[in-house]
């Protein structure tokens, strides 16, 4: 397999649980570049949040956000595909926050939105790893429903909980509307567009840069990756995944805390090519 695209998922994948990256993954993310393989990330983080992390990783041009809701090209700071919530259901999504009184957090294409008093009490929303960086990059509003009305669409929408059953009642109470949805992290709810996945964001770059799915490989740990690793030509579950994902995959590589994503563009990414060489 020649692989011309490697799509990286962010949290337990590129990064590890100090959610800082491996001096190792850098050194492979850029013997992957320096061959002519595209590395883009493939994550639930709006740009905002994706920021910190360019200056060590400017190899990395593209980014397939939000859960695939925005294709963002980091060089030139423009949007190559995005599509929002429209305002009616955000509303519905904020008014289902209340029930538990979560966390809602908008992700724009160009902003991370919170509740200004919510963001000191994060590890109560079972987020308090992410405290440090919406501490840093969001914009902080006294009220979310009002904020809501500023907006004709937002890209993303996350409902952080203080309980799995929250989510799920509030799940229960939205599932009817034509959205996108994924449970992640210890109780939050993600929401996109209808028919917006991290599979469909990868489409529409791959479309962008003149590539096959065929010619893509991703890397991911998560029930939200699970369309990506899906639809890749060939995938890769992190050795910190759960089962579930790692029986959907071709391969399992090492964790996250020692570069479980070196390791599998060196033995996946690298192998085809250096067998297309000694041909």
């Amino acid at each position: 397999m020649n692989f011309r695209l490697i799509a990286l998922d962010m949290d337990g994948t590129l990064l590890m649980t100090d959610k800082s990256v491996h001096p190792d993954t850098i050194r492979d993310i850029e013997q992957a570049d320096r061959r002519g393989i595209h590395v883009v990330y493939c994550s639930g983080r709006s740009v905002p949040e994706l920021l910190p992390y360019v200056p060590g990783l400017e190899v990395m041009r593209y980014a397939v956000c939000m859960s695939g809701a925005l294709v963002y090209d980091l060089k030139e700071h423009k949007n190559v595909y995005h599509k929002g919530i429209p305002y009616e259901y955000v509303r519905k999504i904020v008014e289902a926050a209340k029930q538990d009184d979560g966390m809602v957090h908008f992700l724009t294409d160009k902003e991370s939105i919170v509740r200004t008093d919510q963001v000191e009490h994060m590890w109560d929303f079972h987020m308090g790893v992410y405290q440090p960086l919406y501490v840093k990059i969001s914009r902080k509003v006294p009220d979310m429903e009002e904020e809501a009305k500023r907006y004709d669409f937002i890209e993303k929408v996350n409902i952080y909980f203080h309980s799995k059953e929250a989510r799920q009642q509030a799940y229960k109470m939205l599932e009817d509307l034509p959205l996108s949805f994924a449970f992640a992290e210890g109780a939050s709810l993600e929401m996109t567009a209808h028919g917006v996945t991290k599979a469909a964001g990868l489409h529409e770059l791959v479309k962008y840069l003149g590539i096959a799915m065929d010619e893509t490989l991703a890397i991911g740990d998560a029930e939200n990756d699970r369309a990506v690793l899906e639809a890749a030509g060939f995938s890769v579950a992190m050795g910190n995944a759960g089962k579930e994902i790692q029986e959907i995959c071709d391969a399992v590589t090492g964790d996250n805390d020692h570069n479980g994503v070196g390791e599998a563009i060196r033995r996946y990414a690298f192998a085809g090519q250096n067998r297309l060489e000694n041909r």
